[in-house]
């Protein structure tokens, strides 16, 4: 096994590292950008959504598949095999001429960013000893935060400085060499034993998870709350690029800095679910999400701004203690139970604007928050049942 703090430690966890940076990057940059595609395509808000909803879409869809693949073919092979599409993909987006295009082009590197996802913690755990486990999951998990926000940081500078597509190169290089990084520094998997892909156990899994009311709720409260939190920040840029605000795509990048506050919420996730259960942590985080979306009523920026600080912690809270609720209450199976979690999480993502988008027509941002807090007192409602649920059937 691989110990921590030997060489192999940190060359695999930086390849694995780089790896997530640059799959969440490029899953990401498109979003402080929708305006100013809206504007040079000349489409709606909704309808420009869909070059960064339908990548989140294909990566939700594609984690089933590759996780039963991994344990067929390989952790490494499969993983490169994807970053590779990345890569080319990433290239192509390039020279896209077209929204049609833009939307293929994504469709298919969506699927393909869906590798590392499925397949990171699998090999980690396989390969790793406990202590180094914990050091590189943690690693791992704020690679992820740093790629979503530097993606995005990127992605509005670059926009500033010229056309929206110069962002797809430097991506593409980070792509290419997150390939090699892989290929020269993650071991092949020495403790991995390959299982034939049985696409009937695999769906009777699933279906076995579906059953299961505690795991079904909370698939449905990471899916809904993640449908509602993510899209907020689209429809908020739109809100910030138009007077009095005229934001610029650099400024609006900036504002997924409030994600900062979310990985402070899912370090002290543990310590608050062990004074109020688990449950009521998750409602607490929802409670805070309320909040938060209730201060960017203000007009002033800094409220605006400070709401989605207030809003990321609550979600972040309650997202990591969902992951690991799931986890400690699936029967059999659990890479399949963590899997459909995180199918609820980027399917719920990937539809968020079709929801969202008859209230913006409505009432604008006003009629966006309406919508959340409806959202968000149902998924309120669904925390409070797994709370009753688990509190019903202690011993």
């Amino acid at each position: 096994m691989i110990q921590y703090k030997s060489a192999a430690f940190y060359q695999s966890c930086f390849a694995l590292c780089l790896a997530a940076v640059v799959v969440f990057a490029n899953l990401h940059l498109l979003q402080p950008l929708l305006p100013q595609l809206s504007r040079e395509f000349q489409l709606s808000p909704l309808q420009v959504s869909l070059s960064y909803t339908i990548a989140t879409f294909g990566l939700g869809l594609s984690l089933l598949v590759y996780a039963s693949l991994s344990d067929a073919w390989g952790r490494k092979t499969l993983l490169l095999f994807t970053l590779l599409g990345v890569t080319l993909s990433t290239v192509a987006l390039t020279q896209v001429e077209s929204f049609t295009a833009l939307l293929c082009w994504r469709a298919i590197q969506g699927i393909c960013l869906g590798g590392l996802p499925a397949i990171a913690i699998a090999w980690m755990g396989e390969e790793y000893s406990t202590p180094a486990l914990v050091v590189a999951v943690g690693y791992y998990i704020s690679a992820n935060s740093l790629g979503g926000i530097g993606g995005r940081l990127l992605a509005g500078s670059l926009a500033d400085l010229g056309h929206w597509q110069w962002v797809f190169w430097p991506m593409a290089f980070l792509s290419a060499a997150s390939c090699y990084f892989i290929w020269r520094y993650l071991p092949v998997s020495v403790r991995f034993t390959p299982q034939p892909f049985r696409l009937r156990l695999a769906l009777q899994n699933h279906a076995f998870h579906l059953c299961q009311p505690t795991l079904l709720l909370t698939y449905l409260i990471g899916g809904l709350n993640f449908l509602v939190f993510l899209n907020q920040y689209t429809f908020i840029s739109f809100v910030l690029a138009a007077p009095p605000y005229l934001l610029s795509s650099s400024l609006l990048g900036l504002l997924f800095i409030t994600y900062f506050s979310g990985t402070v919420g899912s370090a002290f996730s543990a310590k608050i679910a062990r004074r109020l259960s688990p449950p009521l942590a998750m409602a607490l985080g929802i409670l805070l999400m309320m909040l938060g979306t209730v201060v960017t009523l203000h007009s002033a920026l800094w409220l605006i701004v400070s709401g989605f600080f207030i809003s990321a912690f609550g979600f972040f809270l309650c997202h990591s203690l969902a992951s690991s609720w799931v986890n400690q209450h699936a029967q059999r199976a659990r890479a399949s139970a963590s899997a459909l979690y995180l199918v609820f999480y980027y399917v719920g993502a990937s539809v968020g604007s079709l929801y969202l988008q008859p209230f913006w027509q409505w009432q604008g941002w006003t009629g966006v928050i309406i919508a959340s807090l409806a959202m968000y007192s149902l998924t309120l409602a669904l925390t409070l049942s797994l709370w009753y649920r688990s509190h019903s059937h202690s011993p």
